[in-house]
């Protein structure tokens, strides 16, 4: 009887060492010869549908679907359905997610490279950005994560910032004295904040239409499509348009589950990383003009447009910034930046 109960015991565990190998990221099945391996990868993000970054997501999820004749299934969890920004970074960590984009900004903890996509005025415009990150410079800070288990794949751009709030018109510096803004963290951000004599408030993408309605905040600063797909202009009164700062996002692979994919699985997989890539960055110059237009057309906001007087005004209270995260950042990867543009 006492061999039968082992016997038993050892095949439950048996068992039970399947089932909990079956549960882990990624939902693989197929040995390395079995051509494409049958599995389901999950993206998640903090955006809403009509972005940039959904754009790209759901261009990687087709190619992708289609190139594996559906052997590769993809899930998309748009506007933080899954993860919310605080926690899907640790999530793609454990493989309970396996791609996501996350705000360079909110990296700067991990990598102080990171702040240099919060110095002022850095970038002309998405194209200049997009092609300091894909450059050799741009790339060793993409991939400083690979300790964490995680790849650096692309940088996604969203777009260049504007500042919004619910008290007054900001034309000058000293229009921002006494307010609160909205950052999505980072040192660069708070030392943008205190140079004009404003304070600063790290909130959740996800929280911030509530934190803007109940008034924990009186501004924040962002692209025109995150203003208009979250209809930020419902509760805020006035816009100022800079384009001072710029929010870039980080496109993450989980390290374990892409080095665990055969040769023609990863190659579909790297197909659709190029393929949401190059859709994102195509649809991020796309939508913020259109994004400006829809917030024009609801007319619940007074927009105002800095001259190029206006902004060397603020060029200059913020160039001290660039002294002192210059050793932080590396002069070398700053200087690689401004070259882009010459």
């Amino acid at each position: 009887m006492k061999s039968m109960r082992k016997a038993f015991v050892g095949i439950l565990f048996g068992v039970l060492l399947v089932v909990l190998a079956a549960c882990g990221g990624g939902d693989s099945t197929g040995s390395a010869d079995d051509g494409v391996q049958k599995i389901t990868i999950k993206l998640s993000h903090e955006v809403a549908e009509n972005t940039s970054q959904h754009a790209g997501s759901i261009a990687f999820k087709e190619y992708i679907e289609k190139e594996s004749d559906g052997k590769i299934k993809v899930q998309v969890y748009p506007n933080g359905q899954l993860f919310g920004d605080k926690d899907v970074y640790q999530n793609l960590v454990a493989n309970n997610v396996q791609f996501t984009q996350q705000d360079m900004s909110k990296l700067v903890g991990d990598d102080p490279r990171f702040n240099l996509v919060s110095l002022p005025f850095l970038f002309e415009d998405n194209d200049e950005a997009t092609k300091f990150w894909d450059s050799e410079k741009g790339m060793e800070i993409l991939s400083s994560l690979e300790k964490d288990g995680v790849y650096g794949l692309a940088m996604w751009p969203n777009g260049p910032k504007h500042f919004t709030n619910d008290k007054r018109a900001l034309k000058s510096p000293e229009d921002f004295k006494g307010l609160k803004f909205r950052t999505q963290g980072g040192q660069v951000l708070e030392d943008v904040f205190k140079a004009v004599g404003a304070s600063s408030a790290t909130i959740p993408f996800t929280e911030l239409y509530t934190a803007l309605q109940q008034g924990t905040v009186d501004g924040q600063t962002n692209t025109f499509v995150n203003i208009n797909s979250k209809k930020f202009d419902e509760v805020q009164k006035y816009m100022t348009i800079i384009g001072d700062t710029r929010v870039d996002l980080a496109f993450f692979a989980n390290k374990e589950f892409l080095d665990g994919l055969n040769e023609e699985t990863r190659e579909i997989v790297d197909g659709g990383i190029k393929a949401g890539t190059d859709a994102a960055r195509k649809a991020a110059n796309e939508m913020a003009v259109e994004a400006l237009e829809k917030i024009k057309e609801r007319g619940n906001i007074e927009i105002y447009e800095l001259s190029e007087e206006d902004i060397n005004e603020f060029k200059e209270l913020w160039a001290p910034i660039y002294e002192k995260y210059t050793p932080i950042i590396g002069e070398e990867y700053i200087k690689a930046a401004q070259e882009i543009g010459k």
